[in-house]
């Protein structure tokens, strides 16, 4: 996996954006991750791909239900290229149509399911899907009143008849073709959507093999995050290697069903936590009885950072299972990994606060603002270049061109490198708030609160949470002989957007603190709450 010139890099952004429908590529160009599996269903067929509630399905028929689905999707008039819309819960129409738009050599676009209707409303216009797939829970999220997109609903007579026809091949597509779009807050407040390739996704999970774990023939993940999220991408090495993925039926994480869960499947792995996800585990376990998980090899934790106490609880409670990962949506869960083996047992060894070595064949750089390396030791921006790096932002040139720096993914992450080459992250250079997994970008919320006609200044940043991590606070100054509450506020902002963005307080101030440039000095507002 050569690391990716800048020329390189505009030439794949320029396949994508431009020629997402160009002619049949020749066969030593093709690379399409849906051979993962169809590999599997032919070397593992009847073992389950996928267990939901109390429902399954083996490879074999996933697989012929995936093809069909595939075909269903071509028959609406879908080419090489076009843009499907996921606004779903975990479950098996998940897992089969994040398969099938791979299989049918569409895009796939998974929306985080409790977006408001105006957030994917943006998304759908802004990526051009031709199709989005609603659930029965979600289907308030897209109509035809609101996108221009074929709203597809699972379970109707519409949806069921994509799968009645005939299976298809898998589609010879061009490993920098598009596969999948990842949106994600932007700091303008505008979501900017990380275009991940077929060689992206491949290399991700090659390097899932080589760095994580080589998925054995009784491996069972499990996926109680979303997998539209960091869960979706665990699918891939999962499914690669033939591991059966047990998707919990839970409406939101509950450590109970969870750890039920792992001790009826035995299972090996868990696909994906928010360090928040992995504290109520641990409170859960330590508040009652050990659930019986001898065959339990790897947590892994990623979102945010493990607090040092955090993780001591956890390595304390289910032993040396914990791998922490660094990843972002632009270079999906493959920058760096702390596996369990290179956690010191000394609590107080300064690696311990460490995310890990780079994964095989990504490079990281810790760099000034001019791009300059900087030695071991020397705090600066983190920089990444390797094949898992995005092609780009999806029709944003402009953000593409200030992500990427000469083949080098600026990151927004501050940190250090010591002399055996181990990553530490120190801050973030954005505020980008992260509350249980999630990512909440101040400036999106800031804006929603200034179009409120009693506020006149408005700042967000986040607060320590014992819970998530982070909150979401609001500092607030109203306009004069303005009267608005905490509670008005915090209902306007969920009028407007997700419910896990709206700020959990609002401080009303008569002035915010700002420097002699008149930048606030959000430090000073979050030392107010400290």
């Amino acid at each position: 996996m050569a690391a990716r010139s800048s020329t390189t890099s505009s030439r794949r952004a320029r396949r994508w954006s431009t020629s997402p429908n160009r002619a049949t590529p020749k066969a030593d160009e093709t690379m399409n991750v849906a051979t993962l599996l169809a590999a599997s269903a032919l070397r593992v067929p009847t073992r389950d791909a996928w267990r939901h509630g109390d429902r399954s399905a083996s490879y074999a028929l996933a697989r012929d239900r995936i093809a069909r689905l595939a075909g269903g999707l071509r028959a609406l008039g879908l080419r090489t290229g076009d843009r499907v819309a996921l606004v779903l819960p975990n479950g098996p129409d998940l897992f089969e149509l994040l398969w099938a738009t791979f299989w049918a050599g569409l895009v796939t676009v998974p929306l985080n399911r409790h977006l408001h209707p105006r957030e994917v409303a943006f998304v759908l216009a802004h990526s051009g899907a031709k199709v989005v797939v609603v659930a029965p829970e979600t289907e308030d999220s897209a109509s035809s009143d609101t996108t221009d997109a074929t709203v597809l609903r699972t379970g109707s007579p519409s949806y069921e008849a994509l799968t009645a026809g005939r299976p298809v091949p898998v589609a010879e597509v061009h490993p920098e073709d598009a596969a999948w779009i990842f949106y994600t807050s932007g700091t303008t407040g505008r979501p900017k959507g990380a275009t991940l390739t077929h060689r992206n996704l491949l290399s991700m999970t090659l390097n899932y093999y080589a760095d994580v774990d080589p998925v054995h023939d009784d491996a069972v993940f499990l996926h109680a995050a979303p997998l539209t999220h960091g869960s979706g991408m665990y699918l891939l090495p999962a499914v690669g290697h033939g591991a059966v993925n047990v998707i919990s039926a839970a409406g939101s994480f509950d450590p109970a069903d969870y750890l039920a869960l792992a001790e009826a499947n035995q299972v090996t792995h868990g696909a994906f936590l928010a360090p928040t996800m992995l504290r109520r585990l641990t409170d859960e376990v330590r508040a009652g009885s050990a659930p019986d998980l001898p065959q339990l090899r790897s947590l892994v934790i990623g979102g945010a950072a493990l607090y040092q106490e955090d993780l001591q609880q956890a390595l304390d409670t289910f032993g040396p299972v914990i791998t922490q990962m660094y990843g972002q949506g632009e270079a999906p869960m493959t920058i760096a990994v702390m596996k369990p083996d290179q956690i010191p047992h000394d609590k107080a060894h300064p690696r311990r606060r460490s995310c890990g070595r780079p994964f095989t064949g990504v490079e990281v750089r810790v760099a000034d603002a001019d791009g300059t390396e900087l030695p071991a030791g020397t705090t600066g921006e983190i920089r990444v270049r390797g094949d898992v790096v995005m092609a780009g932002y999806w029709s944003d040139p402009a953000a593409t061109a200030g992500a990427i720096d000469n083949g080098w993914l600026l990151t927004g992450d501050v940190g250090h490198v010591d002399e055996h080459g181990f990553l530490y992250l120190t801050d973030r250079s954005k505020d980008v708030i992260i509350s249980g997994g999630s990512n909440i970008y101040p400036r999106e919320v800031e804006e929603v609160l200034l179009a409120h006609p009693a506020v006149c200044e408005a700042a967000v940043v986040g607060l320590p949470d014992p819970e998530w991590g982070e909150n979401v606070g609001a500092f607030v100054v109203t306009g004069p002989g303005a009267d608005v509450t905490e509670a008005e506020l915090i209902a306007h902002t969920r009028a407007h957007l997700a419910s896990f963005k709206k700020p959990k307080s609002i401080t009303f101030l008569d002035e915010l603190p700002k420097n002699a440039n008149g930048k606030i000095l959000k430090r000073d507002l979050r030392n107010l709450r400290s």
